[in-house]
């Protein structure tokens, strides 16, 4: 059995500091959860995203590690995202995950490449678990592409669900295909402030299969820190952010086709902040209009 050394304990305990404090600016708002479409399943509405955050498994990664994992259960976040193809983050993970007895506490999702056994059964070791909560196919690029091992590797109880993924526009078309045809029980879809695509043509369809929706890249690789650098977020804005990313990921959130956001982060204050987000109010239209318009002219 692997054991949860005494610098883990110390990282899950400052991780836990850092989220009552975050959480504390925020109890009296509710927990913003949003249901599986394909199950009525309830998530957070924020969670982490892994890719080049815990690629490599090393002292100072897994100390990270379980400081954010620390601050995102705390505050009772859920979901973390992750893939085969990320470095050493399924190992990262699940060497965490089962020290700390964390697994009932997270929603797993990890990515294969392509519909492998072989590749399925090294990231389940990998995570140390039997099952992941959900199995996604990464970066569809084939509109004919089947999802039928994936089915039945849920049937099987390997994954309770299946999704496919996409971080390129120009395979949009064969997410849309893939999307239609093989109704997925989840969409991960790059989607950002400043890259609003996504809204035309991934979120329509989702919602018409029934899909739920994940937002990979939600700060737009960093586009958007770097895009208000310097500036207070605007006046109008405070009611309902109270820093930027709470800013970008509120208006992802304020369309309910959107089941969870997944910013990734090696920082646990700033997985504090950004778990902020799934707390108070939301924007409505006509402000999310406002907030696309604003960065528009930036």
């Amino acid at each position: 059995m692997i054991r949860i050394t005494r610098r883990g304990f110390a990282a899950l305990a400052g991780a836990a500091v850092l989220a009552r404090k975050a959480l504390a600016q925020n109890d009296p708002a509710p927990l913003i959860e949003r249901a599986i479409p394909s199950s009525g399943e309830r998530l957070p509405a924020v969670g982490l995203g892994t890719a080049q955050i815990f690629d490599s498994n090393d002292e100072q990664t897994q100390h990270a590690a379980a400081q954010v994992i620390g601050t995102l259960v705390e505050a009772r976040g859920r979901v973390v995202d992750t893939a085969s193809s990320y470095g050493e983050a399924e190992s990262v993970l699940g060497k965490l995950i089962a020290s700390a007895a964390l697994r009932d506490k997270l929603f797993i999702a990890t990515k294969l490449e392509e519909p492998d056994a072989a590749e399925l059964k090294r990231s389940l070791a990998r995570l140390e678990t039997a099952k992941v909560d959900l199995l996604q196919l990464h970066n569809v690029r084939d509109p004919q592409q089947s999802l039928a091992q994936f089915k039945a590797w849920r049937t099987q109880g390997l994954c309770r669900y299946i999704g496919i993924t996409s971080t390129f526009r120009g395979d949009f078309a064969a997410v849309e295909a893939v999307l239609g045809r093989e109704r997925p029980d989840f969409v991960q879809i790059d989607y950002s402030l400043d890259d609003r695509e996504a809204e035309k043509r991934i979120l329509p369809l989702a919602a018409e299969v029934k899909a739920g929706v994940l937002t990979a890249l939600p700060f737009g690789h960093g586009r958007l820190f770097r895009a208000v650098r310097g500036q207070p977020i605007p006046d109008w804005a405070t009611g309902f952010a109270g820093s930027w990313a709470q800013f970008f990921l509120k208006y992802l959130l304020g369309d309910e086709r959107v089941t969870a956001v997944i910013p990734g982060t090696s920082d646990p204050a700033h997985m504090a902040d950004n778990l902020g987000a799934m707390r108070g109010a939301l924007p409505d239209q006509e402000q999310r209009k406002r907030m696309a318009a604003f960065i528009d002219g930036l």
